[in-house]
């Protein structure tokens, strides 16, 4: 039984024009139009193209085991009462970030060097989620920055989530907004979806109808390419998709051309 408390704090409100700032969670909106990134298979992104969806998983699908533990978690009521819920199994994610050039981000999700990084912004990944759930989107779906705790407030942070009557519809997507300071390096944006049909529960990917050539505003090919291999891969993809926006090569790990290291200042400081 799905007990949650369908009750925002703001007003739900059935939106004509799109309001996108309404489903963002810990994110000013001054921030709305800010740039997010993510890195995928060439496969994903032809994927993404012919298909025209998105694709939001299950949490359990995710590599830390850390990831939704709270919704999994058993929960002691006032009366004493052990209970479970399965609000675990009606969440589904996908995960971006803000970091632009990260040598960390490319090592750990394209291991092989065939990668390509992928840039919207958060308004856009907003309305393209909100726009597939028109009636109510800010009680389906959610944006929201991560936030990375110790193991001490993570616990706080679960401890609060539930009452005798449920989880609130904020609390529900917060405790997918969580996460070990371990992972801090990755500043992380989620694109959150909550499933309340029953009868849907038993599928582990969330996919919804977008327009990729609105969505996607620029495609990066992984830096540790060759200009050749790059040039090959731009051409497939644009052949492919049809994308007209810009297609580069990260210059993570290019050298500067024509270095002058200046060092009289440094002997003339040391009285040499």
């Amino acid at each position: 039984m799905f007990l949650v408390t369908l009750t925002a704090k703001h007003d739900i409100r059935l939106l004509g024009t799109f309001m996108a700032s309404i489903m963002l969670m810990n994110i000013h909106e001054s921030k709305i139009d800010k740039p997010i990134y993510r890195i995928i298979s060439l496969e994903r992104l032809l994927e993404l193209f012919v298909t025209k969806k998105n694709t939001l998983v299950k949490p359990k699908m995710w590599e830390d085991v850390f990831e939704n533990f709270i919704l999994k978690s058993s929960i002691r009521l006032r009366s004493g009462e052990i209970a479970e819920y399965n609000y675990h199994d009606r969440m589904y994610g996908q995960c971006w970030t803000f970091q632009k050039a990260s040598d960390a981000m490319w090592r750990i999700y394209s291991s092989d060097k065939k990668g390509l990084r992928i840039q919207t912004t958060i308004r856009k990944l907003t309305e393209s989620l909100g726009n597939a759930q028109p009636s109510l989107p800010d009680v389906r779906c959610r944006i929201g920055k991560v936030d990375y705790l110790s193991e001490k407030k993570l616990r706080q942070v679960a401890d609060s989530t539930f009452d005798d009557s449920g989880i609130g519809v904020d609390e529900l997507f917060r405790s997918l907004l969580v996460k070990r300071k371990a992972f801090v390096h990755e500043s992380e944006v989620r694109a959150l979806y909550v499933e309340l049909d029953e009868n849907l529960l038993s599928r582990d990917l969330y996919r919804y109808e977008i327009d990729p050539h609105y969505l996607i505003d620029q495609i990066m090919i992984d830096p540790r390419k060759s200009s050749e291999e790059f040039l090959m891969i731009k051409k497939n993809i644009q052949k492919t998709t049809g994308f007209r926006g810009e297609i580069k090569r990260s210059l993570l790990y290019t050298l500067p051309k024509n270095i002058t290291l200046d060092v009289t200042d440094i002997l003339s400081n040391n009285g040499i």
